[in-house]
C-alpha cells in the first residue's frame, strides 16, 4: 500500500515538473514573440516618423511664405551645391 503511494506520489511529482517546465518554456516563447513584436513596432514608428519628417521637409522647401524665406532657401541651396564640388 505504502509501496503504491510512494509510486503514484512519484508519478504526481514528474508529472507536475513537466507540466511546470512546459509552462516555463511557453511563457519563455510568448515573451520573445512580444519582444520580436515590440522591435517591429518600434521600428515601424521610426520608419514612419522618418517620413512624415521627409514630407514636412519637401512642403517646407515647396512653400516658402515671404522672399526672405525665398532667399534662403536659394542661398541653403546654393551652399549645398557648393560643399558637393
Amino acid at each position: 500500500m505504502a509501496e503504491r503511494r510512494r509510486a503514484s506520489e512519484a508519478k504526481d511529482q514528474a508529472i507536475a515538473i513537466e507540466r511546470a517546465a512546459k509552462a516555463k518554456s511557453a511563457a519563455l516563447a510568448k515573451a520573445q514573440k512580444a519582444e520580436r513584436k515590440a522591435a517591429e513596432l518600434a521600428a515601424e514608428a521610426e520608419k514612419q516618423a522618418a517620413a512624415e519628417a521627409a514630407a514636412a521637409l519637401k512642403a517646407a522647401r515647396l512653400t516658402p511664405a515671404s522672399a526672405a524665406e525665398m532667399k534662403a532657401a536659394r542661398d541653403a541651396r546654393y551652399a549645398a551645391r557648393k560643399a558637393r564640388k
